[in-house]
């Protein structure tokens, strides 16, 4: 089985963001990059079926050289080789346009991504993905096994879990649960040796033209003051919360 790995290359969750050109621009000076947190979980299933069914695993992502070293993390966690299509990624659909003709040409059997990147939020890259390949796509993935071509997914849905049954090829979109936190892989000092001598084939773009472009950044309004009310003056709270709040 050939497993294809979407990798985001996102902002540490602790970076201070800040914006540029006149807040049209991000501003990656000083910013730490990782590996999206939801594509590790994809990752660390993808290293599970390598280790149990001796599946190949590689990784990819859509990006200028600055991307590298995050998948050179990945390819220390263990994956087998890696791709970057050397375009930046300006919106969701030239991203998932450059990984599908990736999937077109490389045969892969089935594509694990996160359910979105924690950058944008915006989870349309591997349902894109699905619709230009024609694949199955599942969503929400808190669980994954593969047997005799048909995967077997259970995903996240209001209220419950839903049980589905899949023929590959197909795409699933993970989150937390697909493998437990406490089974996430820090690379070793071995794995880091290995990955410098594992192949990192830089690829051209397909023809690509931006669907979007940006406006402009905000940053979220600082928050106000906390106005403290003792907790026996119930009038005055409610009055709070009704004539400034405006909540009730």
């Amino acid at each position: 089985m050939k497993i294809l790995v979407c990798i985001s290359h996102v902002p540490d969750t602790t970076s201070k963001i800040n914006f540029s050109e006149d807040s049209t621009k991000f501003d990656s000076n000083g910013v730490q990059f990782v590996i999206n947190p939801y594509d590790e979980f994809a990752l660390t299933r993808a290293m599970w079926f390598k280790e149990k069914q001796g599946a190949t695993v590689t990784v990819a992502t859509v990006g200028n050289s600055n991307v590298e070293p995050t998948l050179r993390k990945a390819l220390a966690i263990g994956a087998d080789d890696a791709i970057r299509i050397d375009i930046e990624p300006t919106d969701g659909f030239l991203v998932a346009r450059q990984l599908a003709q990736v999937v077109k040409e490389e045969g892969f059997d089935l594509v694990l991504t996160g359910k979105e990147s924690i950058d944008y939020n915006g989870g349309m890259v591997p349902g894109m993905m699905a619709e230009l390949l024609g694949f199955n796509f599942v969503n929400a993935c808190i669980g994954l096994e593969v047997e005799d071509n048909k995967a077997t997914v259970i995903r996240e849905i209001d209220g419950g879990k839903e049980v589905l049954t899949c023929a590959l090829p197909m795409i699933a979109a993970g989150q937390k649960g697909m493998v437990e936190e406490k089974d996430l892989r820090i690379p070793n000092m071995r794995g880091i040796m290995m990955a410098r001598k594992k192949p990192l084939k830089v690829v051209a773009p397909t023809d690509a033209g931006e669907s979007t472009s940006t406006a402009k950044y905000e940053k979220p309004l600082a928050k106000g003051a906390c106005k403290m009310v003792d907790a026996n003056n119930i009038d005055e709270l409610i009055k709070l919360l009704h004539d400034e709040a405006k909540v009730i």
